[in-house]
């Protein structure tokens, strides 16, 4: 009998699973493509509402910037004389405060009740650092009083060399060679300035006035850069911009109360109606659009402060806030016709570069870290 010897048995083919596996390869790799690109399309979209609420912001700060200045100046040059009101106008219109906090919630673009996750450390906080406020505000007000616009815009300049210390000191910002130069030479510019400012006192000022508007306006800027970097580490425990606009509110509420205070024990409304009617040389008419207009005016100032200082740092709020003196050096020559001598050119070139180069440090910074951003999720 013949023995039949047969073939060993062949292993199944591999094909069918290895085209399997290169299937699942491939759907994996079209998966991730697609997490990549859907993670990239979050972020591009939520750059851009970063960007638009950042130049929304900026906008204000500048609008509000320069209008309250002018303005603020306008109700002292024509007879205005109660601080108290000048300081109360920087703060009584916290009602427009209410449409930033509630239209993204009634228009849908935020399930979150306006109000909801505001703590009581966070009602404390902003009740104190609201009367904080309305004491700077006072402050302002002597100094804008006395001092010609142009001279109290570079005075406030200062307060950028002391919100970088304080930044370093409060919230743990590095000093860098970027921001300390732009610090040096804006601190450069202002003491050109008040070596210079002897002969800048309006006519019919004592020299004793114009010295307590500069020490005032001094004290202003420092108070500032105090609440700059305070804000920072307060905004650290905050998580989204309408929250930002709730502890403003209530700041301003509290500095609102503080200048009710002042103004009451000066002849409180019945003040304003008498200086309405008998003081102020345009008339009454014109009297309540000034206040009108210089309420309006501060609210954007302070709207624009808050969002920048929120969206970025208290050190690049301090630079922007700087950016505009020469805007509100140029408003108070134009419009008032204060004298531009050459300390006040010279400064206000030495404050435009010291922005000018803090801005291309940060853009350069900015383009780093995107960069390594996306080394890392690639």
């Amino acid at each position: 009998m013949e023995t039949m010897i047969q073939a060993p048995p062949q292993p199944p083919s591999s094909n069918g699973h290895g085209n399997h596996n290169l299937q699942l390869e491939g759907r994996n790799h079209d998966c991730e493509v697609q997490r990549r690109l859907r993670r990239k399309h979050k972020l591009i979209v939520s750059r851009r509402r970063y960007l638009i609420v950042l130049v929304i912001n900026y906008v204000l700060l500048f609008v509000g910037s320069v209008a309250s200045s002018l303005l603020a100046k306008f109700y002292f040059i024509h007879k205005g004389s109660s601080r108290w009101v000048s300081t109360w106008i920087q703060c009584a219109g916290f009602p427009i405060l209410i449409f930033p906090i509630y239209l993204p919630y009634l228009f849908n673009f935020t399930q979150r009740k306006p109000f909801d996750d505001l703590t009581l450390k966070l009602f404390i906080l902003s009740i104190i650092i609201g009367l904080f406020m309305g004491l700077n505000n006072l402050l302002f007000s002597w100094g804008t009083s006395y001092l010609p616009v142009s001279t109290s815009s570079l005075l406030l300049s200062t307060q950028l060399a002391f919100t970088l210390i304080l930044s370093a000191a409060i919230v743990k910002h590095k000093i860098t060679f970027n921001n300390l130069n732009c610090v040096v030479l804006l601190t450069l510019g202002s003491i050109l300035l008040a070596l210079g400012s002897s002969h800048d006192r309006p006519d019919g000022l004592t020299r004793a006035q114009y010295f307590i508007g500069f020490f005032c306006t001094l004290g202003a800027g420092l108070m500032f850069a105090l609440y700059l970097p305070i804000m920072e580490k307060v905004y650290r425990i905050v998580h989204c911009y309408e929250m930002v606009m709730e502890m403003q509110l209530l700041m301003e509420v509290a500095a609102t109360v503080l200048a009710t205070v002042g103004m009451a024990a000066n002849g409180g409304i019945g003040e304003m109606r008498r200086e309405a009617e008998a003081v102020f040389d345009l008339g009454s008419t014109w009297y309540w659009i000034t206040l009108v207009m210089n309420i309006v005016s501060w609210q954007f100032c302070f709207m624009g402060t808050a969002g920048m200082v929120f969206l970025t740092t208290s050190v690049t709020g301090g630079v922007c806030m700087t950016a505009l003196m020469a805007a509100n050096v140029v408003g108070g020559v134009v419009v008032y016709g204060d004298r531009f001598s050459g300390e006040k050119a010279v400064s206000t070139v030495l404050c435009t570069w010291g922005f000018c180069s803090y801005v291309y440090g940060m853009n350069a910074k900015i383009k780093r870290e995107e960069e390594d951003e996306e080394k890392v999720k690639n």
